[in-house]
Formats: structure tokens, C-alpha cells, sequence
């Protein structure tokens, strides 16, 4: 087995700068980036890029950060990018984050000064029990932290400076892409990937230190438009069908069992994310999740069942359902390229930790580029208690998903 790299980290200092950057996006702009803020964070990344050394840094219109490590080998090796986002969840609170750094963590409760009700108890995190003699950073309790996913951000930038700082580590051109809007689903929509020019991908927004995942959700989203009949409630006797109501009803008819509340692992789920409307008319929007891509279907046929069921009741009342399409799970894609998985598997062995090989109850970047021809699986970043004020990250993490970051540039290397 190959030492664990022996380096100089900055990872720390530079997470715990870019927390304080307001950077939440919001799915009610269209723009691109939805909020100019993420910007912000955008301009300080590429400063930092540019003296490190990587000339090419900038930031595109769109909020994008790209960058390139160039070469240091004469062979021939696969262009390889590392990918995070800047965005914070527009879930729970993201202005004025006040980090905090738990040194020398022993298994105590964690209590939030802000607000001593934001309490991190190990038995609700089972991955503390870890963190014994390690540094874990939280927010104040009235925000959450954006370990989601700067932990992901600044692994990638000390690892740039480390393959700068070390020109005996070998590897081919390394390129960096740092994103906006991942978290409301529009991470890659202006992504450049003739300017990028990668072969293979890795985005570093993972969870538990040692993880690699190669599969993701299938998604997409559904929207039920439902048409009622109007009346003046005075005179609504035997004429009114209220939309609200069949909505209301819908919901309600839905088969708990498959909602993400009481689903787990390789379970999918149909969850509606919001309802608005009046008497005349009611919208509800629902993601559908599943990691099979029939499955999907199957989910939208019991929206469509459910609805009709329902409306049996209101003869006057109707409906339309539209589906959009929004992410496939990328095993589909990465089965293709295994060595992809493999070089990710043997770069976290080098670093001391045991690989384990997970699946997402979610999406991510990679999920969508690895269908835009960059196989994309996701490496561990330390992120834990996402879009919560629980959320954390311990400093040890961060610096494994550094050393994996680097001896993954050493491993295309070797095997080119």
C-alpha cells in the first residue's frame, strides 16, 4: 500500500473563508446563476486559482470557475476535471454564517451558541463516532455551515496547490470546474464542455470519508394542473368543485408508502415540493425519484391513477399531468468506464482508508455531465446533515478528500 501523502494543508483556513460567503441560489430566477451572489465566491476562487499558479482561471458570465493544472509527465493521459459547487441550499437559512471549529472532538453534544436548542448528538449523527480527537466544524445555529458543498470547493483548490507545491507528484492536465445553481438543478445547464476538454470527471460533494459513489436517482419532476369549477360561495351549492379540494384530496390518496418520509436505500418515492392556487384552479408540483428509469413511470402512472380516482368524485373538474424529464441515475454511464471507479477505489486505499462503494439518494453534478460524455462518479468530501443548521464537517475529512484528489492525479498517470 502507498504512504499517505505527507503535506501542507491549508483546507481549513480556506473552508472556513468560503462558509462565510453568502452564496444560497433560488429556484424562482431564471438567470444564470439564479442569484449574483454565488459570484461572489466565484471571484474570490478564481484570485486564489490565479496565485496558485493557474493562469487560466476565470469566471465566466454564467458564474462558472474554470481552471487548469497543466501537465507535468510526457506521456499521454486522459484530461481529468474535478468538479464542485458553489451554491448553498435555499432550504435553511445561508446569510451571515458564523463557523465554529469543535477542536479535539471527545464525543460530547455539540451545542449551538446561537441557538442552544441546535443541539449535534451522536446517537442522531452515527458518523461522530468517527470524529474522536478530530476537528469538527458546524455553523452558529442559525444557518447552516455550506459543507455542501465548499468542503468539495476547498479540497479542490488545496489540492491544486499541492500538485503545484509538489512537481514530483506526476499527472497529466487536470481541470477544475467549479459550478452555480447545483442545488436547485441547474449545476451543468451553461456549462461549457468544449472549453472544459476532460475525459473523466469526479465531483467531490460526497458524504462519509472513504466513500465513492457511482450511482444516483433517476429524476423528474411532475406537475399537476388541476381544473375546477367556480362559484360564488353563496350560490355554490350543487355547482362549485373546488380545486383546492381535489388537491387536498390527491394528496391525501397518495400511497404513504411512497413517500421519501418512509423510504430508504434503493426505494424511490413520489413527494410533492409545493401546492398553490385557488378555487378555479390548484397546481401541485411533485419530484419523482427512483434509481430504475421504468420505475418513473410507474410512479407518474399512480399520480395519474390517484387523480383520476379522485375526480370520479368531481365530474365537472379536470386535470393534466406534465412530466420533465431532469437527471438518469450515471451507474448507466460509469458501467462503461470502470477504471473510472477503480483509479477512485485505489486512490482512497492509498490514503489509508477503507473504499466503500455507495449510491446516492440523490443527484449531483456528476449525474448529468457523466450523459454529456464526462463519466462523473462522486468522491466523499466530509459533508454531513446537508441543508440543515446540524450540518458539519470535520477538518480530517477535508484533508483525505485532498490527499484522494492528488493521488488520483498520480494514479491516471501511472496507469496512462
Amino acid at each position: 500500500m502507498n504512504a499517505p501523502l505527507m503535506l501542507q494543508y491549508s483546507v481549513q483556513n480556506r473552508f472556513l473563508n468560503y462558509v462565510t460567503v453568502d452564496t444560497q441560489s433560488n429556484p424562482d430566477f431564471k438567470t444564470t446563476p439564479s442569484t449574483q451572489k454565488q459570484k461572489d465566491l466565484g471571484r474570490i476562487l478564481v484570485k486564489e486559482l490565479l496565485e496558485i499558479g493557474l493562469a487560466d482561471a476565470h469566471l465566466d458570465e454564467y458564474g462558472y470557475v474554470y481552471a487548469t493544472v497543466d501537465a507535468n509527465t510526457d506521456k499521454t493521459v486522459p484530461v481529468i476535471c474535478f468538479c464542485a459547487h458553489m451554491d448553498t441550499s435555499p432550504d435553511c437559512n445561508g446569510t451571515n454564517v458564523k463557523p465554529i471549529v469543535h477542536t479535539n472532538y471527545q464525543g460530547q453534544d455539540l451545542v449551538l451558541p446561537d441557538d442552544p436548542k441546535v443541539v449535534l448528538q451522536m446517537e442522531d449523527h452515527q458518523d461522530l463516532q468517527h470524529q474522536i480527537g478530530n476537528d469538527i466544524i458546524t455553523a452558529s445555529g442559525t444557518t447552516l455551515l455550506g459543507a455542501d458543498n465548499k468542503a468539495g470547493v476547498a479540497a479542490i483548490v488545496d489540492a491544486c496547490q499541492q500538485l503545484i507545491n509538489h512537481p514530483e507528484i506526476k499527472h497529466g492536465t487536470i481541470k477544475i470546474l467549479f459550478t452555480p445553481d447545483e442545488e436547485i438543478g441547474r449545476g451543468v445547464d451553461k456549462a461549457d464542455m468544449q472549453k472544459l476538454g476532460a475525459d473523466f470527471g469526479y465531483t467531490i460533494d460526497g458524504e462519509s470519508a472513504g466513500t465513492i459513489e457511482n450511482e444516483t436517482f433517476s429524476a423528474d419532476g411532475a406537475q399537476l394542473k388541476i381544473k375546477g369549477v367556480g362559484a360564488h360561495p353563496g350560490f355554490a351549492n350543487g355547482k362549485m368543485q373546488s380545486a383546492i379540494k381535489i388537491a387536498g384530496r390527491i394528496l391525501t390518496e397518495l400511497p404513504i408508502k411512497l413517500s421519501p418520509e418512509k423510504t430508504s436505500a434503493k426505494e424511490g418515492f413520489i413527494h410533492p415540493v409545493c401546492i398553490s392556487g385557488h378555487v378555479e384552479e390548484a397546481v401541485i408540483d411533485f419530484i419523482i425519484r427512483d434509481f430504475e428509469d421504468e420505475m418513473l413511470e410507474k410512479h407518474a402512472f399512480i399520480i395519474r391513477q390517484v387523480a383520476d380516482e379522485v375526480l370520479q368524485d368531481f365530474p365537472r373538474a379536470s386535470y393534466s399531468l406534465k412530466i420533465n424529464r431532469q437527471y438518469r441515475n450515471m451507474k448507466q454511464i460509469l458501467d462503461q468506464h470502470q477504471q473510472v471507479i477503480d483509479y477512485g477505489v485505489e486512490a482512497i486505499r492509498r490514503t489509508g482508508l477503507t473504499p466503500r462503494l455507495r449510491s446516492i439518494r440523490g443527484g449531483t453534478d456528476g449525474s448529468r455531465l457523466s450523459f454529456m460524455g464526462l463519466p462523473c462518479p462522486n468522491i466523499f468530501a466530509g459533508e454531513h446533515a446537508f441543508h440543515s443548521k446540524q450540518e458539519w464537517v470535520s477538518v480530517q475529512d477535508m484533508q483525505k478528500a485532498v490527499d484522494t484528489i492528488v493521488h488520483l492525479c498520480q494514479i491516471w498517470e501511472e496507469k496512462s
